[in-house]
């Protein structure tokens, strides 16, 4: 089955990213199919190449009004005709309904977007019945599970719905989803026959932490943000009150902040929102409502001034740090009375979601109370193995920076299986523990566990104690917690081989975050960047925006994050060092280099700072030779395959090449393959975004025009824009 060539022809990307390419040919057989793909992994083109190569319309169930019209335009924007797809929702007036009836019967419609409350409709249940349909792909799939942090009620009758209008395909995507939600899914939308795709849930960029809450917390944040001056930060509270109380005491304490949260006017909030974008200010203080539509790449840390509701919550939030592979800190604040005052919350809602609740809490707990390495938690959390030793990220967390002492406990660990089988793997973690310490309930009377001779046997160590044990013993797969009857432990092979063949067990203990207790846990872990003097990078970037400005170009044409840093640390007061700096180049140092060099020189002598006596200087990985080849071979206008050609070169090093000249500074015209690759309107496009753009990264370009431009087509327009307007 070729898929290159429809990839080629309607997004003119060559290859697929991730597990696009067996997720697409999934669903062209006809299969039905589970897509969990974190933000940002290319899950819609998952569901549009197929609708486009199909015959008939596919329908895509999204909860999102605003989600759905970018879409909409963005595949409109790869066709000739804007009846290739439709929005079918309250918005829209007769006269346009009738329009989305008449192109899906003439078969140009090839994706239909719909809400599910506009998809029970009878009178649309009706018309689509009698049309061509080539597969329903529902989007956000969590919100399908009241075990999915997003639950909409609607979403449980779809099922029905699909079977009323055809027999077809259904594929399901969401960017997060625990196994007992994904259970939940299929179940409900009877398909647990799906063929089932996840990429993996970890990003190595970030680092985790969690401190004590204690009555100093608005002093720990804003020692923590000023640390970071100059750095984008967000801070979720979970009230709106709060939202704006630390929001003040960050502005009365010198930091530039803004408040957003559901209670501001919609103007305030997309101000708000703007001036975050546009570095106009530097901390976000939000309630979740916050970051559904933010794509900020180079958000550096994610403050939890309260811990949230759901593990789930808590990964797509701290997800929303370093979004551009670069430094992320995740500080989440915690203090088990922030626990309890949520079940209070919860109290009035039907027992039912109440349990669903406490059980999703348990996890916040455990998370926030372990002292094992939290990312092999959390991904363990989403169904996923980590390797602490050489995993990618492994030491990325206070816990692994600091270990605490560990024990042998594997006699503890016998007793605690044997309890899990003895007590015929009936009972959750409370009960199991209550049941090692001794302690009655009702549930333990009930099933006479008490008259029983192991009622109590481990009574002289703690409660925390066995509930720490049993998280750790979770998590290296030695028991595991029902999905039927969610949260009820029971033994794996792995387990019961243990109880017979008992080995090493280290176990560390949990942290006790109580208010008394001393904050030797607080960590402080320097950043990628801390060999740079921090004082200094935010006077450079602060010149770098009036230079910017006064140009009339973004920031980063000017000089890129990585140089400022290498001036901070090598202290460049000459135009000839300053060249020689990571990523300038005489070029640049000559066009934008004599403030910069003032600046610093000014610095220096103000701060008696002792500058190293000669600079290091990084190879951009490129021979002089090399260099002056390309630089002669394109000013001659040679097609770029034959330049690449000649040198043994793969087109992607040659760009790459072209690169590390262009942002030395030195001029480097390739208009002539450009134009023979990208018309004049395609090339002002891509042109004004990185106008417009907070960064120049590469794949956020490739989000922002979703599917529009290849990898090789932004990069090079991206080497002709940093030719004009910064070289």
């Amino acid at each position: 089955m070729d898929l290159y060539s429809p990839l080629k022809k309607f997004f003119g990307f060559n290859k697929f990213k991730g597990l696009q390419e067996e997720v697409v040919k999934s669903i062209v057989s006809g299969n039905n199919t589970f897509v969990i793909m974190p933000t940002g992994g290319g899950k819609s083109l998952c569901y549009q190449l197929p609708a486009l190569m199909q015959e008939g319309t596919a329908i895509v169930v999204s909860p999102l009004i605003a989600l759905m019209k970018n879409q909409v335009d963005a595949i409109r924007g790869i066709s000739e005709n804007n009846g290739v797809a439709h929005v079918l929702n309250s918005s829209l007036n007769k006269t346009e309904v009738s329009q989305v009836k008449e192109d899906i019967t003439n078969g140009i419609t090839k994706l239909l977007y719909v809400a599910p409350e506009s998809l029970i409709k009878e009178e649309y249940v009706a018309f689509l019945r009698t049309q061509k349909i080539s597969f329903v792909a529902i989007d956000e799939a969590h919100c399908i599970s009241e075990w999915g942090h997003d639950f909409r009620p609607e979403y449980r009758n779809l099922k029905h719905i699909i079977k009323a209008i055809d027999n077809v395909p259904v594929i399901c995507l969401t960017a997060t989803a625990t196994e007992k939600v994904q259970e939940d899914i299929l179940k409900t939308l009877g398909i647990v026959d799906a063929n089932r795709f996840k990429a993996s849930f970890n990003r190595p960029n970030l680092f985790y932490e969690v401190r004590p809450k204690t009555k100093e917390v608005e002093k720990d944040i804003i020692r923590f943000v000023k640390q970071r001056n100059g750095k984008s930060g967000i801070i979720y509270c979970l009230s709106r009150k709060k939202v704006e109380e630390i929001a003040q005491v960050l502005q009365v304490n010198g930091i530039n902040a803004v408040p957003y949260h559901a209670g501001l006017d919609a103007k305030t909030r997309a101000k708000h929102q703007d001036m975050f974008l546009m570095e106009d200010c530097d901390v976000v203080v939000a309630t979740i409502a916050f970051g559904m539509g933010i794509d900020k790449p180079d958000v550096r840390y994610v403050i939890h001034h309260d811990i949230p509701k759901s593990l789930e919550s808590y990964y797509q939030e701290t997800g929303r740090a370093g979004r551009d592979d670069g430094e992320g800190y995740c500080l989440a604040f915690y203090a088990y009375k922030d626990i309890e005052k949520l079940e209070k919350f919860m109290a009035s809602k039907p027992v039912a979601e109440q349990e669903i609740g406490h059980a999703l809490l348990q996890e916040v707990v455990g998370y926030a109370e372990t002292s094992m390495n939290r990312r092999k938690y959390l991904l363990h959390y989403f169904g996923e193995d980590f390797d602490v030793k050489n995993g990618d990220g492994a030491d990325m967390d206070d816990n692994s920076r600091n270990p605490k002492k560990r024990h042998e406990a594997k006699e503890d660990v016998k007793l605690l299986l044997s309890i899990v089988k003895d007590t015929l793997q009936k009972y959750k973690a409370k009960e199991i523990v209550n049941t090692i310490i001794g302690k009655e309930n009702a549930l333990l009377t009930s099933h006479k566990t008490h008259f029983q001779p192991f009622f109590g046997i481990g009574k002289e160590k703690s409660a925390s104690y066995w509930m720490a044990l049993i998280r750790q013993v979770l998590v290296v797969n030695l028991i595991k917690k029902e999905i039927e009857q969610y949260g009820v432990i029971k033994l794996t092979a792995k387990g019961a081989e243990y109880i017979e063949n008992p080995t090493s067990f280290f176990m560390t203990e949990d942290h006790s975050y109580n208010e008394d207790d001393d904050n030797s846990i607080i960590t402080n872990v320097k950043s990628s960047s801390a060999v740079s003097d921090e004082k200094l990078v935010k006077l450079l970037k602060d010149l770098r925006k009036k230079v910017a400005t006064k140009q009339g170009v973004p920031p980063f044409a000017v000089f890129q994050d990585p140089s400022i840093d290498d001036m901070a640390l090598k202290y460049p007061i000459s135009l000839e060092e300053l060249s020689k700096v990571h990523g300038v180049g005489e070029g640049k140092s000559r066009k934008f280099g004599k403030d910069f060099v003032k600046l610093i020189a000014s610095y220096v002598d103000e701060n008696d700072v002792l500058r190293p006596d000669d600079l290091i200087v990084k190879s951009t990985g490129l021979n002089s030779g090399l260099k002056l080849f390309i630089i002669q071979n394109t000013d001659k206008k040679l097609p770029l395959e034959d330049i690449s050609k000649s040198k043994g070169l793969e087109i992607s090093e040659l760009i790459k090449e072209m690169e590390a000249i262009i942002f030395s500074g030195t001029k480097l015209d390739i208009n002539y393959a450009l134009d023979d690759l990208l018309d004049e309107d395609q090339q002002e496009e891509i042109y004004d975004y990185f106008m417009e753009a907070e960064t120049d990264s590469i794949q956020d370009a490739l989000d922002e025009f979703d599917g529009d431009y290849d990898d090789e087509e932004l990069r090079l327009m991206r080497i002709k824009f940093i030719n004009e307007v910064a070289n």
